[in-house]
């Protein structure tokens, strides 16, 4: 969704709006579809007092990309005992019960598989003429991948996709949606003269200060889910950052300073 299409944005907050009413009235748990980073943004930029309940968002595994928000009225909140600390933890899943299904796709013969991408898995899926936001993030593991679907099309997903590219596939649902997943990083130590985002950023993408500057103003780069255009923004211990078409990762924090009085940094920049 591009986001200089004002009405689809308003359009989506009046969605967001609605889905928060009815949950409120209701006293039950509504849910959005699986929303990309840029609709998450939408949904975290409105003003807290258009909404009528709180909002969790999650996507099967902790640094989910695309994920699915619950609209939680306040006596169901309280009742869970949902806290920060469980903001992407497992037991979120099964305390709120998102309507979504862990679906392994797996070759019939492994001995005759391509070496399949991500794009691979994506097509085929979209080539059966489900909407891109019914699905939540495609893992590739090792000898197949893990998509995330709505409950909806779960069956028919596991019934109809038979072939990604040449290679004959089986679709199972995972039991219980037991999925744990943590994605593979490099960890990256450097110092910075401040903790901005833009003295971050290259550091994570060795790439120049100037391009990657570029990336914020043109409303590429994302921190927990939130578009962020500013050079100066202070990132935070745990902050999640997404940079489109380059990646993401996670700051850990900082340690002491160098003699020039920069600041030494870790982060785990996700494969």
């Amino acid at each position: 969704m591009a986001r200089s299409n004002n009405r689809d944005i308003q359009l989506l907050e009046k969605r967001f709006i609605e889905l928060s009413r009815i949950a409120y009235q209701r006293e039950i748990v509504t849910y959005s579809d699986f929303l990309n980073l840029n609709e998450q943004n939408i949904l975290h930029s409105l003003p807290k007092d258009s909404l009528y309940t709180r909002i969790i968002s999650f996507g099967g595994y902790e640094t989910a990309e695309r994920q699915m928000a619950a609209f939680i009225p306040d006596a169901l909140y309280l009742r869970c005992r949902i806290d920060d600390s469980d903001f992407a933890g497992p037991g979120l899943y099964h305390e709120i019960g998102y309507p979504f299904t862990a679906l392994r796709i797996e070759p019939q013969n492994r001995k005759f598989a391509e070496d399949l991408s991500h794009r691979d898995y994506l097509g085929a899926i979209l080539n059966l003429g489900i909407d891109r936001a019914r699905t939540g993030d495609i893992i590739q593991l090792q000898g197949g991948a893990v998509i995330f679907v709505h409950n909806d099309i779960a069956a028919f997903v596991a019934d109809e996709l038979t072939r990604v590219r040449h290679t004959v596939v089986k679709v199972s649902p995972m039991v219980d949606n037991a999925f744990y997943y943590t994605p593979d990083y490099d960890e990256i130590r450097g110092t910075v003269a401040s903790v901005r985002l833009d003295s971050l950023l290259p550091l994570a993408f060795s790439s120049s200060r100037t391009r990657l500057s570029g990336l914020i103003e043109g409303e590429k780069v994302f921190v927990n889910g939130k578009l962020i255009t500013s050079n100066g923004y202070q990132v935070k211990d745990g902050d999640i950052i997404s940079v489109r078409g380059m990646g993401k990762f996670r700051f850990e924090g900082t340690g002491g300073q160098t003699r020039k009085k920069r600041i030494t940094v870790t982060i785990r920049k996700y494969r």
